[in-house]
């Protein structure tokens, strides 16, 4: 169990970590800074590595509202305690895209629920919880090793019907899940390749984006190199 002498010492090295220069940078990237201390995914990371796995912690650290703390967050927290409604509630506090991709990368597809919350978050409207359900279908594609193809071109359909959404980390996003599944292996290549003609011919600018760059990598001979 963490006491809040542990929460709170953790919050004042953050705290004495911040930096100026680094918020205004994140800020350029398109990160919104306004909870931010400026502190590196590799110190945080380095942080999680000392501090180890903490459910509790994890709860405190995210219910601070602090952009890294809420990072951090992800790093420690247990994957085998975050239960549904946890991450419904993480998912609709996401505000930036780094936030976003953080959680899911470290954390959310862990989950027993991993695939699952990829869909239905991929389906709804806001911005960041959208991103979410496709960052998921990205971050499966590599991470999850022993998933069967069937698993991962169950979104190819969704990543087709959401392709029209031109929201920036949306179709960022999809673009990226799209890329993922298809650099799976040869299979996925092929079926992913097929998905992004299909997208190629939506009348929507961000599908065309979408499509025309997932190509362009996917039929690339650095990747059918490394699938052969």
């Amino acid at each position: 169990m963490t006491d809040d002498a542990s929460v709170a010492s953790v919050l004042a090295e953050l705290r004495g970590m911040q930096s100026e220069r680094n918020r205004e940078g994140m800020a350029r990237y398109g990160i919104r800074v306004d909870d931010a201390l400026g502190i590196s995914v590799t110190d945080l990371r380095r942080i999680a590595r000392r501090l180890g796995r903490d459910h509790v912690l994890a709860a405190d650290l995210w219910r601070s509202g602090i952009h890294e703390a809420r990072i951090l967050a992800a790093l420690v927290d247990e994957p085998s305690k975050v239960s549904s409604a946890q991450a419904e509630r993480w998912v609709r506090a996401f505000d930036s895209w780094d936030l976003c991709d953080q959680v899911c990368s470290n954390l959310f597809d862990r989950t027993p629920f991993a695939y699952e919350k990829a869909e239905v978050w991929a389906g709804r409207g806001p911005e960041f919880v959208k991103r979410a359900g496709f960052t998921m279908m990205a971050v499966l594609a590599s991470h999850d090793k022993q998933a069967d193809d069937a698993k991962l071109a169950a979104f190819l359909p969704m990543i087709e019907r959401e392709a029209w959404d031109d929201r920036n980390f949306v179709k960022k996003a999809v673009n990226w899940a799209l890329r993922g599944i298809g650099k799976r292996n040869p299979a996925l290549n092929a079926a992913a390749i097929e998905c992004a003609e299909r997208i190629a011919g939506q009348d929507s600018r961000s599908a065309r984006w979408i499509a025309r760059d997932a190509l362009r990598e996917l039929t690339s001979e650095k990747v059918q190199a490394r699938l052969r």
